[in-house]
């Protein structure tokens, strides 16, 4: 029941979000390393692809950004951190609600029964 296509893309996606969150904060703590490339997070199109399959299990990757660099070699913008972060907020919000709602019908299910 739990292993359903739904559940276990959800969870792929939560596990992403989550890497992505730790990997802008990363990148955010690094802002002012000389030489520090930024890394992005992707997950999404596998995700998409997993589920057409009928799997729904995919794994993020952390990726090097192909940003132009600052003059010291560090190409990581403050900008773009911050409004992924808010977007990988969100993201990650709305799939634990997902999740609430499922576990939230099962307890109802079984108080039915």
């Amino acid at each position: 029941m739990f292993e359903s296509v739904t559940s276990v893309a959800i969870e792929s996606a939560l596990d992403g979000l989550s890497l992505r969150q730790k990997t802008i904060a990363n990148n955010i703590a690094n802002v002012n390393t000389p030489g520090y490339t930024a890394k992005r997070v992707q997950f999404e199109e596998a995700l998409a692809d997993s589920i057409s399959r009928g799997d729904g299990f995919t794994a993020a990757t952390v990726e090097r950004s192909l940003e132009p660099t600052k003059l010291d070699g560090n190409n990581v913008n403050l900008d773009t951190e911050t409004l992924s972060n808010i977007d990988t907020v969100l993201r990650y919000q709305f799939a634990a609600r997902a999740v609430e709602g499922t576990f939230t019908n099962v307890r109802t299910a079984l108080r039915t029964n």
